[in-house]
């Protein structure tokens, strides 16, 4: 399956992206390039500054929160939607368990994308002032 497709597909199923249009959602898929991680690498580290979003396209990760498991990734799941508007830290780790294949969108590809498509980027800012919304009730 291309990158475009199977990032495709989980842009469908994530909340911030869910305001898009097909064709906008198929911009932001077209970014993403594929990257593999061994077994027992750390994908994104907890406490670090994030630069991308990932969808797992196969493999399993482990998901930890001050050093507790905190759950399992496997293909079509999706982390680190934040770190495409924000550098900031991250609020969890990742880790391979085993061979762990992931599309990978950097935050510098989807500012680009946003900067030159002001529609995406204000569906995006009204998703997330929902989201927000939403956690505060």
């Amino acid at each position: 399956m291309p990158a475009s497709l199977a990032a495709y597909d989980a842009l469908t199923k994530a909340p911030l992206f869910s305001d898009l249009s097909e064709e906008e959602l198929r911009k932001i898929a077209d970014l993403f390039v594929e990257r593999n991680f061994p077994d027992g690498k750390v994908i994104v580290q907890e406490g670090q500054g994030g630069e991308a979003f990932f969808v797992i396209k196969s493999g399993t990760a482990q998901v930890t929160v001050e050093d507790a498991e905190h759950g399992t990734l496997t293909a079509g799941d999706y982390f680190g939607e934040i770190a495409l508007f924000d550098e900031g830290t991250r609020m969890a780790s990742i880790s391979a368990v085993g061979d762990v294949t992931c599309y990978t969108l950097s935050n510098t590809d989807f500012r680009t994308l946003v900067e030159q498509n002001g529609e995406i980027g204000w569906k995006l800012l009204q998703r997330l002032t929902r989201i927000i919304r939403d956690f505060r009730r």
